[in-house]
């Protein structure tokens, strides 16, 4: 979007102010070809730009001139439909959609999220798990019965069998059934689903949840530590580790780490033990460091349990092993979770990409069905699953397969909505996909259906329900127009109406002329002699041809002359020879340097490529007068002098 169109249409007016009226404001201050413009509306913009807030009646009369220019060609543009056409419609649709984003978001819980998301990621939680799958839009049934399946499986943990060899046999997490479901350590937005990480924070060391649905499924979760968050930079010296190595070269792996162990424990330098033996190339020439890691971070479990035991900066740990190799790992330093105020940003994108991000949506689709008196008869909705057929998994299903279907479904406010406005949705917003019960699909479809639909219906009336939003709104609409008239009339006709410019720069090129300007060569000499030869041969009126030709011998430079017209300013040496003739020696750069001023030529208009720029913006001036002459002869402007001495 041409976010420039506001500034250049709005360069003298400035924006709409979003100052709510104030007494008096509805009366009618000025009216344009008819259209009524109220004192609130001139208010608001004339104290956008009038700061110092002082009603100087010149300075009134001034800015309301300027003011009346402005609708005059707001109204032309009304008139010869550019509000109409598309491009209109979908740039200010593009502009709307924007502004109308803090309106449709529920900022108290986004603090909340905001602030909840802080507080949990200064802990590192480790938890196990057990999932019963379960399709996020499984029916009932289904739902009920894996709700009941998560239920007795915690029962049996409950009773005293062990959590992990439960998980070993019954849960649906692959990965879960290889290690008891071991989720090692995780913080908030990281790695998991908002539901479980919720559950996950609210449960106490020990217990056990109750079966916490997601769009997975089930899950029995038991946490067994909360720590408190730190990242750690460390560094490592690494002997690698390479299958199907013989045990004797695994026995030489292990004891050539001893030995380095050894050497650092007798107080030689990690750095020094790490350029020469460590086998990692990614880190072994800058002391071994590595990236940043916290609990949760993609290091190996053995790497990272080992650099949490370190207590202190500078420790290091005995060898370990890993599935890549032998490591010895130092504590290089610690970080600790960043400030509040440092972190907003990066949460506010983080949980704008999290599914959290949705509980504003859901919050105020709540309020705007409560606002607005919502009522739906769902039986309505499920008689429409009679009109669907496989052509729907396709993507090719059509809503006159649904004609006979016309009761209403649910009322917002002042508006109903029918099964033939479903059945319209459905046709538009189906895509081929896999088969699944009918039920299934119409109701998830439905869901999406009604929220969209109510946040539109709250879209729709935001005009009248916040005047800051429709302030905002005119003024984008007005500024559009405003550009694009003006571009047309205006700025990009002076470019193109070459002739025009053409007949204006003859009627007008006294206005752009050069100064008095001197006609000088400067001569640069290799030294005083050279010099002297060179005002010789001037007065012998020899041609620069000629002197270079003579000094200037065996590839030798001993002379250049530079010829140019000068303005007073540009020279010094220039300036202080203001008349024909020549200027005494001057030493610049270890040169001999004179001017010899040809003639002074006086004042004289600049050609039109020369004055181009100058002359094109005069002409857009030119232009903007001329048009707006013909607009006050066009439009009748009456101004009510006795509201007018309201403006306070």
């Amino acid at each position: 979007m041409k976010n420039y169109i506001l500034l250049s249409a709005f360069a003298v007016l400035g924006g709409l102010s979003l100052t709510n009226a104030q007494d008096n404001g509805n009366k009618v201050l000025m009216t344009v070809g008819g259209d009524k413009v109220t004192l609130n509306e001139f208010e608001n913009v004339y104290y956008k730009n009038n700061t110092n807030k002082t009603n100087d009646p010149k300075s009134l009369q001034e800015y309301l001139d300027l003011y009346t220019n402005f609708r005059l060609k707001v109204k032309e543009a009304k008139d010869i439909g550019l509000d109409t056409s598309a491009a209109f419609r979908n740039e200010l649709m593009g502009y709307r959609k924007q502004l109308s984003q803090p309106y449709l978001t529920d900022t108290v819980i986004n603090d909340k999220l905001l602030m909840e998301s802080y507080d949990r990621m200064k802990w590192d939680v480790r938890a196990y798990h057990i999932l019963v799958k379960c399709d996020a839009d499984a029916l009932p049934k289904d739902t009920l019965i894996a709700y009941n399946k998560a239920l007795k499986i915690r029962d049996r943990i409950l009773k005293g069998e062990d959590f992990g060899k439960v998980a070993n046999v019954t849960t649906d997490d692959t990965y879960g059934r290889t290690n008891g479901g071991d989720l090692g350590y995780f913080t908030a937005l990281i790695g998991f689903v908002y539901p479980f990480e919720s559950a996950a924070y609210n449960l106490k060391i020990g217990d056990l949840s109750m079966p916490v649905r997601t769009q997975f499924g089930y899950h029995i979760i038991k946490v067994t530590e909360k720590v408190e968050h730190v990242d750690l930079l460390t560094a490592h010296i690494m002997i690698k580790f390479n299958k199907g190595m013989s045990a004797a070269d695994s026995t030489a792996a292990v004891k050539k780490m001893e030995d380095i162990y050894n050497q650092l424990k007798k107080g030689v330098p990690f750095d020094t033990l790490c350029a020469k033996f460590s086998e990692d190339p990614g880190s072994s020439k800058k002391g071994g460091v590595l990236q940043l890691m916290g609990r949760s971070s993609n290091f190996p479990p053995e790497f990272k349990d080992a650099a949490f035991a370190l207590k202190k900066d500078g420790d290091f740990s005995a060898p370990i092993k890993t599935r890549f190799g032998w490591h010895i790992v130092k504590r290089v330093s610690s970080k600790s979770l960043a400030p509040y105020n440092d972190m907003k940003g990066e949460l506010k994108n983080k949980i704008a990409k999290d599914m959290r991000s949705n509980m504003s949506r859901t919050s105020l689709i709540a309020k705007i069905k409560k606002e607005y008196n919502f009522k739906e008869n769902t039986k309505m909705r499920d008689e429409l699953k009679g009109a669907l057929d496989t052509a729907i998994f396709m993507g090719k299903w059509q809503a006159i397969k649904a004609s006979k279907f016309t009761k209403e479904i649910f009322s917002l406010g002042d508006k109903k909505y029918t099964q033939t406005d479903f059945a319209k949705y459905i046709e538009s917003h189906q895509a081929p996909r896999a088969k699944v019960d009918f039920a299934v699909l119409l109701n998830s479809m439905y869901k999406v259906w009604v929220e969209e639909t109510v946040v539109a219906y709250e879209e729709s009336r935001l005009d009248v329900k916040y005047p800051k939003f429709k302030a905002l709104m005119d003024e984008y609409r007005d500024g559009i127009l405003l550009f694009e008239l003006t571009d047309k009339k205006v700025w990009s006709k002076a470019v193109k109406d070459t002739t025009g410019l053409k007949e204006y720069y003859e009627k007008n090129k006294t206005k752009w002329l050069w100064d008095e300007r001197a006609d000088v060569k400067i001569y640069t000499c290799a030294d005083v002699k050279t010099a002297e030869k060179v005002r010789k041969m001037i007065a012998k009126n020899k041609t620069d041809k000629e002197i270079l030709d003579a000094l200037n011998v065996k590839g030798q430079i001993s002379v250049t002359v530079e010829n140019k017209l000068y303005n007073k300013g540009d020279n010094a040496m220039v300036d202080a020879s203001w008349t024909p003739g020549l200027s005494p020696n001057k030493t610049e750069n270890g040169k001999v340097v004179f001017a010899h001023v040809l003639k002074i030529t006086p004042q004289t208009p600049k050609t039109l490529n020369e004055a181009k720029g100058l002359v094109t913006a005069d002409y857009q001036q030119y232009l903007d007068k001329m048009w707006i002459e013909d607009l006050k002869k066009k439009y009748a402007v009456k101004i009510d002098q006795d509201v007018l001495k309201l403006v306070k």
